[in-house]
């Protein structure tokens, strides 16, 4: 059994597929399979069901591969050892980040991070939660940032800060005129959502309770992927949105006239970087925090007076 080996069928499990799996380890897939055989000949015991498309695990091949993602993540802090006597950061860092928070905050992170540590490999993907948390457990992501808690015992969630939530109101609104605002006020206002999918469109209902009738009320007409055209919904068709503080650093004066903050407790989302359980890479990602952290406004390091929001 070898090191190369286990990280063949840990690539086969990943993608599903031996071709695919061969191009992602830069091998040839006669190569790879090879290999592989070698090891279920050596086990006495078939990991793959090589007869179903895409390629699934046995019972005992699930076991095996668990057993083969532990031992390479141990293997792989060796690295990590020599690195911490050397004093330096290197390698490749893969971050998953939700899109409702990575264009606000990573552009203010990235060029002094990657100043810092220049022998760093910094890649970024802007995933869903689902997604990010998937690629965490299966090694494609060595951390994600992105909104908990998520209640799944095999992800480490370490909370960075905490970001309000904020109304973006149209001018002919008829909650304009009010300056504080309650989720009851939104309830009789046209709503603009992000669809189905981002974990801040059921944050968003839990703030004006309105998680199990959005489909009954008439009032929920229109689903976007992005908190830009959230913002221009109301712009041109009036209505109200829920945005997140971050995104609106660089408004004008006109826009900022729009936006209206909640009664306390503040409705908040708690954001994190998480990692799985058993990860690696430490030094790169406490270094990454840091950097997250330094570029955030004190007011969001605490929760205190503020409702951190389920997405569920």
């Amino acid at each position: 059994m070898t090191l190369i080996q286990l990280e063949y069928i840990v690539a086969v499990d990943t993608y599903r597929s031996f071709v695919a799996a061969a191009e992602k380890c830069f091998v040839t897939q006669p190569t790879l399979s090879m290999q592989i055989q070698k090891l279920e000949e050596s086990l006495g015991a078939k990991i793959f069901d090589r007869s179903r498309q895409p390629v699934v695990p046995t019972e005992i091949g699930e076991k095996i591969i668990l057993q083969a993602r532990l031992v390479l993540t141990e293997s792989r802090k060796i690295n990590e050892i020599v690195q911490d006597k050397k004093g330096e950061i290197e390698g490749t860092l893969r971050v998953g980040v939700i899109p409702t928070i990575a264009p606000y905050l990573l552009p203010n992170v990235l060029t002094t991070f990657m100043e810092k540590y220049p022998k760093l490999q910094l890649q970024i993907w802007e995933y869903t939660t689902e997604r990010i948390v998937h690629e965490l457990k299966v090694g494609l992501l060595d951390c994600g940032v992105l909104s908990t808690p998520l209640n799944d015992p095999g992800i480490l969630e370490s909370p960075l800060f905490y970001e309000n939530f904020v109304a973006y109101i149209s001018a002919n609104s008829p909650l304009f005129p009010k300056m504080i605002l309650s989720g009851d006020d939104i309830a009789d206002d046209k709503l603009w959502l992000l669809n189905e999918g981002h974990c801040m469109r059921g944050q968003v209902l839990n703030i004006c309770h309105h998680k199990h009738n959005q489909d009954l009320t008439g009032r929920f007409e229109y689903n976007t992927g992005s908190v830009e055209t959230l913002k221009r919904m109301v712009d041109i068709n009036d209505g109200i949105t829920i945005l997140p503080e971050l995104s609106i650093w660089d408004y004008s004066d006109e826009q900022l006239d729009r936006i209206r903050y909640f009664k306390s407790p503040e409705p908040v989302r708690e954001i994190s970087l998480v990692t799985t359980q058993n990860y690696v890479k430490r030094h790169a990602i406490q270094a990454l925090e840091k950097e997250i952290l330094a570029v955030v406004p004190d007011k969001f390091k605490t929760k205190k007076k503020k409702e951190v929001l389920s997405f569920q």
